[in-house]
């Protein structure tokens, strides 16, 4: 099914809900991108067991369109200086929740309890610190992008880095959250909120090497 094999069949059953994706998601280590920028594709993912943001967003897509649901990703993007944020999106009992991949205590899973798109993506306002500046950063997100454009590219399962996906966010409309009035009036976030953000997960010394693959 979609180019997987019996053993990532097997797997992909016992993940038959959002929660279970991100839990399986947040066991895999984050990808320090050590040899420069990479953008694998679900199959190397766990391959290589290591994925930063949007890999980790693309095989949450992967598996839950395994399990019904459109496998959809949303680009959240930041002022400059900032890093941007893909999350993978799904909608559950009539209401929108995430599955994120991020390396630090906050930008993580929402639960399916928003109505809509922008109001699951305001959730994530208060948390996106430039830890630097203390200044809040995020700045606008695109509606959720379906996967399946790019099943004819083999997606899922290509050995090659996925940048024809990047390349269809940077064209895909991004819609502001902010205007220059409420922009000009952000509080900075106290140090608290910045200590909180600076807690991470995974050490770069324990991110696997990336030709260290797993047994197929």
């Amino acid at each position: 099914m979609y180019g997987f094999n019996p053993k990532e069949i097997k797997l992909f059953k016992t993940l038959n809900t959002p929660r279970k994706v991100q839990n399986f998601i947040d066991k895999i280590p984050i990808n320090f991108e050590p040899t420069g920028d990479t953008f694998i594709s679900p199959r190397e993912v766990l391959l290589q067991n290591r994925a930063h943001c949007i890999e980790a967003a693309c095989l949450a897509a992967a598996i839950l369109r395994f399990h019904g649901y459109p496998p959809l990703i949303v680009d959240l993007t930041s002022k400059e200086g900032d890093e941007d944020h893909v999350i993978a999106v799904f909608k559950q009992h009539g209401h929108w929740g995430a599955i994120s991949k991020t390396n630090h205590a906050v930008l993580r899973y929402r639960e399916p309890i928003y109505k809509n798109i922008r109001e699951l993506v305001m959730s994530y306002f208060h948390e996106y610190i430039q830890n630097a500046t203390k200044k809040k950063t995020l700045r606008s997100y695109t509606n959720p992008i379906n996967l399946n454009q790019f099943d004819t590219k083999g997606w899922t399962t290509d050995e090659k880095d996925l940048w024809y996906i990047v390349d269809k966010i940077f064209a895909t409309k991004h819609l502001k959250i902010l205007n220059r009035k409420q922009i000009a009036t952000l509080r900075k976030a106290d140090d608290i909120e910045v200590e909180a953000g600076e807690v991470i997960e995974w050490k770069k010394k324990l991110s696997p090497h990336p030709w260290i693959k797993k047994k197929t």
